[in-house]
């Protein structure tokens, strides 16, 4: 954190607003944080760095990132949230959002290398609340569903310190459920969708053992990445709960990471599925010429942000589209189908293709990226260390190194976008051996 000076993020803000303003006036920018407590005084420090240039910064207080962006898009403003998403509260970062959404990755390229006029942060502004993005994010939830798609169904939250956690019960209330707030907590919990702690897959069993839940719903730090339980408490992975949001939507086109389940091709509910490098911008990539071909069109990554690019018709309404990760929308569409169903169920008429994943922390990006190229050098060789016995067939080096084999087993090894980590992905068509082989593939990289 102590990278994050106020100078520094007066000249991110500084920077990001210089780089709009060479194609259109900018003249307010949506600030938002989220619950870590270096958060409020960054956010101060980049309405004092837009102050400079004379820019309003309309401060929202602590929200989901999706709902400061959707809010922002539907003003034709550009945002910027403050968060260091799921990594640990002492670290934190910003997220920057043109009027249309996301910057791509050449703009964060130009943010990087504008040259920024400073003056020096003598004070620190106090900042107005404001709540309009908060309601505004309620009724994109909940206007395309009836007010009694959740009567009669108890649903938890595992509030923890989620940024959205004083939003999501309102949201499920409205639907008609029984909300039971779990979890909460003053400290800032770094919650990673893709690699969910025992003590959190635990807490889930029971929490909805003792609650008598139908689901469970919690998201990461700043909302932007679901996780969803069962009615026995087991935690979805994301790309399933993507896949299943897809289909209830009657989506037609989809782009998703490379990692993500083969379910979605095996299923055959798409005219169309895009695999891309991973990481949200590359997802949204895909969506121009998509859109062009295609009536509806999303996208999700597998730690089940939900990338809605176009307008959707459910329930004879018009689910407005949110081109960036989003937690809430893949959760209630699933969710409102549980009335003669439950999510099990759900899972279950899929087809049959487990994903597993963890990593090994502190893993340096050089080294992963080593580990990688002496793999892909010599991969008999690595395949024996690795203990993996089958026959290799088809290697996707899209992202990192994916290796799909005579068992219909996968491997995926690939460095961490944002943090010093392997990550290991394993899909194969049982849950027990996708888990036992992400461990030994692991362990045996940690003993080497």
């Amino acid at each position: 954190m102590s990278d994050f000076t106020p100078e520094v993020c007066a000249a991110f803000a500084i920077s990001f607003a210089s780089v709009l303003q060479k194609e259109a006036p900018v003249i307010t920018i949506a600030v938002a944080i989220d619950n870590r407590p270096s958060s409020y005084q960054m956010a101060q420090a980049i309405c004092a760095g837009l102050a400079q240039l004379c820019i309003t910064a309309e401060f929202y207080g602590v929200i989901p990132t999706p709902a400061l962006a959707f809010y922002a898009m539907q003003h034709t403003m550009p945002c910027i949230m403050v968060t260091g998403s799921h990594i640990p509260f002492d670290r934190n970062g910003l997220k920057f959002y043109r009027p249309k959404g996301e910057i791509t990755k050449t703009d964060e390229t130009a943010i990087l290398s504008a040259s920024v006029n400073l003056e020096p942060i003598e004070s620190l502004p106090e900042l107005t609340e404001l709540s309009d993005a908060k309601s505004t994010y309620i009724q994109r939830n909940t206007e395309a569903f009836s007010p009694d798609t959740l009567t009669g169904k108890r649903i938890g939250i595992y509030e923890h310190s989620s940024a959205g956690r004083d939003i999501y019960k309102s949201i499920f209330e409205a639907l008609g459920a029984t909300v039971i707030s779990l979890g909460r907590s003053d400290e800032f919990v770094p919650i990673d969708t893709e690699a969910v702690s025992e003590d959190d897959k635990q807490k889930a069993r029971e929490w909805v053992k003792l609650h008598q839940l139908n689901a469970l719903f919690s998201t990461d730090g700043d909302g932007d990445r679901p996780l969803l339980s069962d009615e026995n408490g087991e935690w979805l992975r994301g790309d399933v709960l993507g896949l299943l949001c897809s289909k209830i939507l009657g989506i037609e086109s989809l782009a998703t990471p490379v990692s993500c389940n083969t379910a979605i091709e095996k299923s055959g509910l798409f005219k169309h599925v895009a695999r891309t490098k991973i990481g949200s911008p590359y997802v949204i990539a895909e969506f121009d010429w998509m859109s062009a071909k295609y009536k509806s069109v999303a996208g999700f990554e597998a730690n089940g942000g939900y990338i809605l690019a176009s307008e959707v018709s459910f329930n004879d309404k018009i689910i407005k589209p949110l081109p960036t990760r989003d937690a809430v929308l893949p959760v209630i569409a699933v969710l409102s189908q549980i009335k003669s169903n439950t999510v099990q169920a759900l899972v279950k008429a899929l087809p049959k293709r487990f994903t597993a994943s963890d990593r090994i922390k502190n893993f340096a990006r050089e080294k992963s990226l080593a580990l990688i190229s002496s793999i892909s050098k010599e991969p008999a060789t690595w395949l024996e260390k690795l203990q993996l016995s089958s026959e290799l067939g088809l290697i996707d080096e899209t992202d990192g190194y994916r290796m799909t084999f005579a068992n219909s087993h996968i491997v995926h090894l690939r460095p961490s976008g944002n943090a010093p980590e392997l990550r290991c992905y394993v899909e194969t068509d049982s849950e027990v051996t996708s888990e036992q082989v992400v461990s030994t593939v692991l362990k045996s990289i940690s003993l080497l």
